[in-house]
């Protein structure tokens, strides 16, 4: 009994410890929000870039700034999910976050279901630690940036509608709040539009493997966070899958209506499917 709780306490915890660092990881200045279906990479031949990687960097990190200093504020409705391969909910909530800039998040729950220890120990402790970073009172760099990684441009490739930089990310020290992976950057807004990767440093003995894909779309003039999806399989327990669903409400006072013509790939998060 023990060791079988030592296990899932693992399990939790590896989880919280992916999702923190996915919901931590942007490119210095890119929103961390959005809403949209994951778009599909087209598996075409990369073709050569004409920039190199600090280059593109340079210009990722120029234009998140100007975007920010635009983003007064912003509102969105998440849907958050633990399941195991088959599909089975663990746990599932639904929040509304509110951001005001440049350092103020809240959380107010709408529903909730599930277990309450995953809800308590993975779910609700992700919304504590994103206000806590937001506020400057929990500190994990994970920005993608040269002080962290090393880029080498890879090609480019087509994400639905965008073309993109393919960009490989080369973390500098072992750190479990940093990643090894690759981002796809929209080539001519210079916007992160998909990220997928592994911590940089191992979990645990317990954890095989720990991946995460994260996915954003544009909105009115921003780019947020689409979907989120974590992936840890652990020893003699399987694989559990972390999903973090956006849907934009408002930016910078302007209502959902007026969004949703900007934005006709909403995703939806109303409906709520069997709980374990």
């Amino acid at each position: 009994m023990l060791i079988r709780s030592a296990t899932r306490g693992c399990i939790l915890v590896a989880v919280v410890v992916v999702g923190i660092m996915v919901l931590g990881v942007r490119a210095a200045g890119q929103s961390t929000q959005d809403n949209s279906r994951l778009e599909e990479v087209t598996a075409v031949p990369l073709s050569q870039p004409d920039a190199s990687g600090d280059e593109i960097f340079a210009e990722l990190v120029k234009q998140n700034a100007l975007r920010n200093a635009r983003l007064r504020e912003y509102s969105a409705i998440r849907a958050y999910s633990v399941t195991n391969s088959e599909g089975k909910v663990h746990a599932r909530e639904i929040v509304r976050m509110e951001y005001i800039a440049p350092d103020k998040k809240t959380f107010v729950k709408a529903s909730e279901e599930g277990s309450r220890l995953v809800r308590q120990m993975v779910l609700n402790r992700l919304m504590e630690t994103e206000t806590s970073t937001a506020a400057g009172k929990e500190h994990h760099d994970s920005s993608i940036t040269p002080a962290n990684y090393t880029f080498n441009v890879l090609g480019r490739e087509e994400v639905g509608a965008h073309h993109c930089y393919v960009v490989e990310v080369v973390p500098k020290r072992e750190d479990k709040y940093l990643f090894e992976g690759k981002i796809w950057i929209d080539s001519r807004e210079f916007a992160i539009v998909r990220i997928a990767g592994h911590p940089a440093k191992k979990l645990s003995f317990w954890i095989t493997r720990a991946e995460f894909v994260r996915q954003y779309e544009k909105v009115d003039d921003f780019w947020f966070p689409a979907k989120d999806e974590t992936f840890v399989d652990v020893r003699m327990y399987g694989k559990k899958i972390l999903t973090i669903e956006h849907r934009i409400d408002t930016i910078n006072g302007v209502k959902g209506a007026a969004l949703v013509g900007l934005n006709p790939n909403t995703v939806v998060v109303a409906e709520r499917p069997k709980s374990e």
